[in-house]
């Protein structure tokens, strides 16, 4: 049997990275491409390239000889950076999904998964912390918050039309707050997870731990550990499902909860301090009811271990850059 040749696009960033490793576990040829290598660990990819898939001739050129495409490059971040770029943003990203996908369809790809996000679903929908789970077909009316989920949404069209008219067979996954270790955790790209564990793991090497949190906190979110992200991104794209599908836990806890948590990880008490900043819409959480009637599947690991583990490995980071003082004095809320 000859064996499946993949493309992940993306690679160089935390999703994509724990992508490229799952799938050469499962005895796929790999190539991954992005800006950047990865940050935090070597590539098991079968090959790497740096390409910049805003532009066409590298669109054509990642896409070349491959079965199936996980398009995961995108130009994104926290709460803070997608709030303060939706020109860029919304430029690039247009830019890197209608290349990447027109380039797959030239050079003969057989199928292809994208990667959205919860934030293409309405502002109006999401005014409340004590939100109503979301469900896939309430992306409509649209009115998503920003530039970046427009932008999402207006993807996930194009490969509904690829498919329609072209007969490349599509899957669209809509992440919600995806989070774990070897993830940007400082530098202002970071979501809600990793940067409270930054703020932290430098508050515990202070004698008054203080951190401070954008807002009052009670903005509500679920959160989900990258190895069901991953293995729930496999097996949508071994279905036959073709619509947008939720991806994500359906446990909505505030911001205030998650940094509680986190600080019982790390061994002590933390005094927050809440301050003006980007929120993003007050309350979101995922339905996960389509998920489970198509994959026969859903997010089992637990919030509280995913950040054990994404705890860890933040605090050896900082541990490791000398506990240097955190430059970085807000928190990035999850989008």
């Amino acid at each position: 049997m000859q064996q499946t040749k993949v493309l992940v696009t993306g690679a160089g960033g935390f999703i994509g990275h724990a992508l490229v490793s799952f799938l050469k576990a499962r005895g796929y040829w790999v190539r991954g491409v992005d800006l950047k290598n990865p940050e935090y660990a070597p590539t098991q990819a079968d090959e790497f390239e740096l390409l910049d898939l805003r532009r066409w001739p590298d669109c054509l050129e990642a896409t070349r000889g491959v079965d199936e495409v996980y398009a995961l490059a995108a130009d994104m971040g926290g709460m803070g950076f997608i709030s303060a770029h939706h020109a860029e943003i919304l430029h690039n990203n247009v830019l890197i999904n209608t290349h990447t996908l027109e380039a797959a369809r030239r050079n003969g790809v057989r199928r292809y998964l994208y990667t959205s996000s919860a934030c293409v679903y309405p502002e109006y929908r999401q005014m409340e912390t004590d939100v109503v789970p979301l469900r896939e077909e309430d992306a409509y009316p649209a009115a998503p918050q920003d530039a970046y989920g427009w932008e999402k949404l207006v993807s996930e069209r194009l490969c509904m039309h690829y498919r329609l008219d072209h007969g490349v067979e599509t899957r669209i996954v809509r992440f919600h707050n995806i989070f774990g270790p070897l993830g940007t955790w400082v530098g202002g790209r970071e979501k809600a997870p990793a940067a409270l564990c930054r703020k932290i793991a430098y508050a515990k090497l202070t004698p008054d731990p203080m951190i401070e949190v954008w807002g009052d906190g009670e903005q509500t979110r679920s959160f989900c550990y990258i190895d069901d992200c991953i293995e729930g991104i496999y097996r949508l794209m071994r279905s036959d499902y073709h619509e947008p599908l939720n991806l994500g836990q359906d446990r909505m806890v505030t911001i205030n909860q998650l940094a509680t948590m986190i600080a019982s990880i790390a061994g002590i008490d933390v005094t927050v301090r809440h301050v003006p900043g980007p929120q993003g819409v007050r309350g979101r959480n995922s339905d996960n009811t389509r998920l489970r009637a198509v994959l026969r599947w859903e997010p089992a690991i637990s919030l509280e271990a995913g950040l054990a583990i994404t705890y860890d490995w933040i605090e050896s980071q900082v541990q490791a850059a000398g506990g240097m003082q955190d430059a970085g004095e807000l928190v990035s809320h999850a989008g």
